[in-house]
């Protein structure tokens, strides 16, 4: 009668262990569908979610560390017609980005919201190698545009005018921000106005309807397309503008953002995952084909507008935004990363690195937000030979110069890598293990119950 009763509790009890483990099973489905409830309400960009909350402020400040390049032989340059010698000087930092966004509108009849993004620069001594006073010589930005935009003779005539030469010497805060210019008696500076003015005004989506939309730029300075490239494709603005992505992201999936930098639309593979502050991300990165020749990439033909200087579209890592910028200004990979070879053997002092000169995001996959990246980019300018300008007389090709290049970096710190883990994940976490101790604990019982069961029927068997 003890063995029975014992059979029938081991029964009693095996059944429970499985019916605790079904329980587990059954609730991964409910709690993966209350996981991505609590993902996706958590992630639109409406008032007290965790995504306003990143999206309004500017917690995490955005910096960016320029360096500039110095020409060491700018007189064999001019009259032997030399390559120009650069020595990279730098970084010299600055904190952007650290202002809220201003014009918050929200739109509920189209799901968007608008807003402007103001612009702000502070330096940041200890972060340098010295003061924005240092000296630099560099390319001489009036001549350089000059070169393309007036006719040969007026260029030579106001360079005589001034006595100025294809070089010139300037403080780190000139090139950067601005200095009188001799030629054109007017405020020139490769970041020129900066202080004081606005990106967009943005229009994104919130994802209240969608939430594979959220974040992604309906419109951009009131346009749904930029004008720049006069191609459908080309002008497309695509994704977000970089900073968070619909959330669940799938590894297999490029992502897109657009760069008001560069003047268009770009995307992002997956590289590996990391971890960060204790939470796993994606990187993704800009892949190679991004700037590539149009013969590699024809994607890309439509943003080769100067087959002279890209010699016949087959220049590849660089991009040509005179159109959007007013002056013919190349935009490339630091150190012309993934650029035709040509590019660095121009000029000495060049190395480029894919570990120090990618553009890359850490996006976190289950809410899509990006907790670190560093998008980097060089500006450069153009001259060429010519037989009207002396200073240009002794050049024997079109050479685009490296200026300076710039990393534009953030990452969240530890209080704020606390709050998203306090947050949300936890919250994804402890669901996670609601799950898998009740699947555990029921298999569990289940094995040790059957075990006993599989003992107690071999002893009866033996004393019958």
């Amino acid at each position: 009668m003890g063995c029975c009763n014992k059979l029938c509790g081991l029964k009693v009890g095996i059944g429970a262990g499985i019916a605790v483990a079904i329980l587990g099973i059954i609730l991964i489905p409910v709690g993966n569908n209350i996981i991505r409830e609590t993902v996706t309400k958590e992630s639109v960009i409406e008032p007290g979610t965790t995504a306003w909350e990143n999206w309004v402020s500017a917690d995490a400040p955005v910096y960016r560390q320029f360096w500039l390049f110095d020409v060491q032989n700018p007189l064999d340059v001019v009259e032997n017609g030399s390559k120009p010698k650069l020595v990279e000087k730098g970084p010299y930092t600055y904190k952007t980005r650290y202002l809220p966004k201003e014009n918050i509108t929200a739109n509920p009849e189209t799901y968007t919201i608008s807003f402007l993004l103001p612009a702000g620069a502070i330096f940041e001594p200890s972060m340098s190698v010295g003061s924005e006073e240092d000296s630099v010589t560099s390319l001489n930005l009036a001549v350089a545009g000059g070169y393309k935009l007036f006719p040969p003779w007026v260029l030579e005539a106001a360079i005589k005018l001034n006595n100025v030469s294809l070089f010139q010497r300037r403080t780190v805060r000139e090139i950067l921000w601005g200095y009188k210019d001799p030629i054109l008696k007017g405020t020139l500076g490769l970041f020129f106005p900066y202080n004081g003015t606005y990106d967009g005004p943005y229009s994104v989506f919130t994802g209240k309807d969608d939430i594979s939309k959220v974040s992604i730029i309906d419109s951009w300075q009131g346009e749904k397309k930029v004008s720049f490239w006069n191609n459908t494709y080309c002008d497309m603005i695509n994704g977000t503008d970089g900073s968070s992505f619909s959330p669940f992201l799938d590894k297999k999936k490029p992502l897109y953002f657009f760069s008001p930098d560069i003047s268009r639309s770009v995307s992002a593979e997956y590289e590996r995952s990391l971890n960060l502050k204790g939470i796993e991300v994606y990187r993704f990165k800009l892949p190679p084909l991004t700037l590539a020749s149009p013969a590699v990439n024809p994607d890309n033909q439509c943003f080769c507008t100067d087959s002279v200087v890209t010699k016949n579209c087959t220049l590849a890592g660089v991009l040509d935004i005179s159109s959007s910028r007013g002056q013919p200004v190349y935009i490339s990979l630091p150190h012309f990363l993934h650029g035709s070879p040509y590019l660095v053997e121009d000029v000495e002092g060049l190395g480029p690195s894919e570990e120090h000169h990618v553009t890359f995001l850490d996006v976190e996959p289950t809410t899509g937000f990006s907790l670190r990246f560093a998008k980097r980019l060089q500006v450069n300018m153009m001259y060429g030979p010519s037989k009207i300008i002396t200073v240009l007389k002794k050049v024997k090709d079109y050479t685009i110069l490296p200026i300076v290049w710039l990393n534009e970096t953030a990452s969240l710190d530890d209080e704020t890598a606390d709050r998203f883990k306090k947050e949300l994940l936890s919250r994804v976490d402890m669901l996670e293990t609601v799950q898998y101790t009740l699947i555990g604990l029921g298999s569990a019982a289940f094995v040790l119950c059957t075990v006993a069961h599989c003992l107690i029927s071999r002893n009866n068997n033996k004393l019958v």
